[in-house]
């Protein structure tokens, strides 16, 4: 088996900042200067951008800055360039000097310090107008910088390229590759790096990076070293961003100090325990944690949220920063964070918002554990804070591909499988294949969500070779990583239809609706109705009445549980109905057509959640009721309109509105939990299915009723605090 190595690039940095070590000093003698980005930065290519000069650092004002100058900063620094600059101190106010000001680029000038301005420390500005640069993530491969500060080496030339972990030989065949050597490459070739001043704090760096939680000691001969240490604290969220040591002496025999190379030992989250295979039999199933992710497309990412006294709600993005993105990324199971996410990026949560002005070290072993505010008055789902995390490279996406598509987003699934002792791609079996296992599809390949199964695939012509079924009965649960850890058949493939026109295919999508109903208005809105059978004659039709209503005469009455039901899209796209026009339903009752003829269940459930009413599955007309500010309503039921809900739209259904209820004529007074099921098909594709399900304790006794911790979700347990 190939040697797995991990590689990322790598710059080389001083004084916990991401600093270019740089000569800006020319035939012309231009200054010295040494660029960092600082500040209330929530990712490593991004901050307010500084400039030390004389050995003082100082900041640079945002007066006749430009995307020129941002580009000849971001490519000091080591980038391939500049996405956007900021004024106005968006990443903060620095302190000390205002260096540059009137700051004039090409764009071909090597150095800030070659662009005209009015000249060092000659400003009329404050730091309220201080420079921010936001730099391409992409670095500059073998990119040259001197360093000629703070390591007592003037003029030191280093070229460093990337970083890797080359696995030791006893881990060769594992996945993740979790332990072996730390290697820079240095002018073309690969060293390692001695161990002398090499700290616990800078194997956290290195295992954060490449997406695990936490790092163990590791017990350990062999030349070519690297010539440097490195220095981190710990908090970094990439060994760029660690600062540079002194120059190590190497012994006669080519070995350091110590005579030992660096050896990294990381400790996968349990979702990534390594396995000898290049599978894992089952998919993980995480007991009930404080913090959560929601709503993120991809592994390791999503809306934060956290528990507290049994609800869930988010946090609010005020100060909210790499580190205690990092403490949320570690505490379940990651490695150190990329991104820091304000703005509700990943979508705006429903419910409280918890936290408030985050504050972590690092360190902490919990978000729960750092310092916040409970008041979070002024807060509003709009500020709701998310995280991307870096996860370990699995080769998940090595084994599956999409054939035949339009565009990389859609086509016939083809895994890799083993057969007769060599790999083969083939086919999936579309029998009972569903939006589920279409979401685990589109999540393995990194491609987001899923927004459509397919159980024929005749019009997307695959790989001839590949027509074969290797994959049949999969069954997923929606929390696998891979299409191997669903349920499935194994090597006794089952598939009556065949493959070839009955594979089963997908579409994905970046982003995704999430329907949640309120259930706050849920229990503020329940009572009982007593309506005589005259008045229900629609509503039998529509079969919103138990069975035992069809024996009734029109004089009888029914007892009905009355409720509005709300529900929001907190998603990044609209919902829409799975079937087109000409599929839809005309209801003569409901004067409307309904697109989604199974869209809301409505049930009565004994203590053990055994149904004790019959309740009914409602069909809807889907439509904006009410909107946040600021948002336009799209979808309207009247004159056979376009049906959907918006993002930041809701759909209420009054509690007068005719079936919007349960018939609880027949049930005995007791103790019951009322529940609601949003789109419980998975008729069409939502981000997150855990919050389609609202439940109620209630207690009826004979003449009343009584609601009470209405809730979305499971019932949760545990406090938070």
């Amino acid at each position: 088996m190939p040697l797995r190595d991990i590689n990322v690039s790598i710059i080389s940095v001083n004084n916990c900042s991401l600093l270019a070590l740089v000569q800006a000093q020319s035939e012309s003698q231009q200054p010295k200067i040494q660029l960092r980005l600082a500040g209330d930065k929530r990712k490593h290519y991004e901050g307010r951008l500084e400039v030390s000069y004389n050995n003082e650092w100082g900041t640079i004002c945002d007066d006749d800055f430009s995307i020129e100058a941002a580009n000849v900063a971001c490519k000091e620094l080591g980038f391939l360039g500049a996405v956007a600059w900021s004024p106005s101190a968006k990443f903060g106010q620095g302190e000390g000097r205002i260096w540059l000001d009137n700051v004039h680029c090409t764009g071909r000038e090597k150095s800030l310090a070659e662009c005209p301005s009015n000249g060092f420390g000659v400003s009329d500005c404050r730091h309220s107008e201080d420079v921010g640069v936001i730099c391409n993530q992409k670095r500059i491969p073998g990119h040259r910088f001197i360093n000629t500060m703070n390591n007592n080496v003037e003029t030191l030339e280093e070229r460093v390229e990337e970083i890797r972990i080359r696995p030791i030989s006893s881990h060769l065949k594992r996945i993740p590759v979790t332990e072996g050597y730390v290697e820079i490459k240095e002018r073309g070739k690969w060293r390692q790096i001695c161990d002398e001043d090499w700290t616990p704090l800078n194997n956290r760096v290195v295992c954060g990076m490449y997406g695990f939680p936490g790092d163990k000691n590791y017990n350990n001969k062999k030349k070519n070293y690297w010539g440097f240490s490195v220095n981190c604290t710990g908090n970094e969220a990439h060994l760029s961003s660690c600062r540079l040591g002194k120059p190590l002496e190497p012994k006669r025999n080519g070995t350091c100090g110590r005579g030992l190379p660096v050896v990294v030992s990381c400790v996968p989250g349990r979702a990534f325990a390594p396995s000898s295979s290049t599978g894992f039999r089952k998919a993980y199933r995480p007991e009930q944690p404080l913090v959560r992710l929601r709503g993120g497309s991809n592994i390791g990412e999503g809306r934060v949220e956290v528990l507290k006294n049994g609800v869930w709600g988010t946090v609010c993005d005020d100060n909210w920063n790499l580190r205690a993105a990092t403490v949320v990324c570690r505490e379940l199971g990651f490695g150190s964070a990329k991104e820091a996410l304000t703005g509700a990026k990943l979508g705006q949560g429903m419910g409280p918002v918890h936290m408030n002005e985050v504050e972590c070290s690092g360190f902490e072993k919990s978000l729960t554990d750092c310092y916040f505010n409970n008041d979070a008055l002024g807060c509003s789902h709009e500020e709701d804070a998310a995280v991307r995390c870096n996860i370990p490279a699995m080769g998940f996406q090595k084994r599956i591909r999409l054939s035949g598509g339009r565009n990389p987003y859609e086509g016939r699934v083809e895994v890799l499988t083993e057969k007769n002792g060599s790999l083969v791609w083939g086919t999936v079996c579309s029998e009972n294949w569903g939006i589920v296992e279409a979401m685990v599809v589109c999540r393995q390949l990194g491609l987001g969500f899923a927004s459509h199964a397919f159980q024929e695939t005749w019009y997307w012509a695959g790989d001839a070779s590949a027509d074969n079924v290797v994959m049949s009965g999969v069954r997923c649960s929606g929390t696998e990583m891979s299409l191997p850890q669903c349920l499935h058949h194994g090597k006794h493939i089952s598939c009556p239809k065949g493959g070839g026109r009955f594979a089963a295919g997908v579409s994905c999508s970046d982003t995704a609706p999430d329907l949640v109903l309120n259930a706050q208005l849920v229990e503020q809105t329940t009572y009982l109705e007593d309506r005589p059978m005259y008045a229900l004659q629609c509503a039998l039709e529509e079969n919103c009445l138990s069975s035992t209503a069809k024996k009734n005469d029109h004089s009888s009455y029914r007892r009905l549980l009355r409720f509005s039901s709300q529900i929001h899209n907190v998603g990044q796209s609209d919902f829409r109905p799975k079937l087109g026009y000409h599929a839809w339903t005309w209801h003569e009752c409901h004067r409307h057509y309904h697109s989604i003829e199974v869209f809301t269940h409505y049930d009565l459930l004994s203590l053990n959640g055994t149904k004790v009413a019959e309740g009914h599955k409602a069909s809807f007309c889907l439509e904006d009721t009410q909107c946040d500010e600021g948002i336009q309503k799209r979808y309207v039921c009247a004159n056979f309109g376009e049906q959907g809900i918006t993002v930041g739209c809701w759909d209420t259904y009054r509690h007068d509105i005719d079936c919007q209820w349960i018939d609880i004529t027949d049930i005995k007074p007791g103790d019951y939990i009322f529940q609601v099921v949003i789109n419980p098909y998975y008729d069409v594709a939502e981000s997150d299915y855990t919050n389609n399900v609202m439940k109620c304790k209630c207690r009826y006794d004979g003449y009343r009723i009584w609601t009470y911790h209405c809730h979305t979700g499971e019932l949760q347990k545990k406090k938070l605090y």
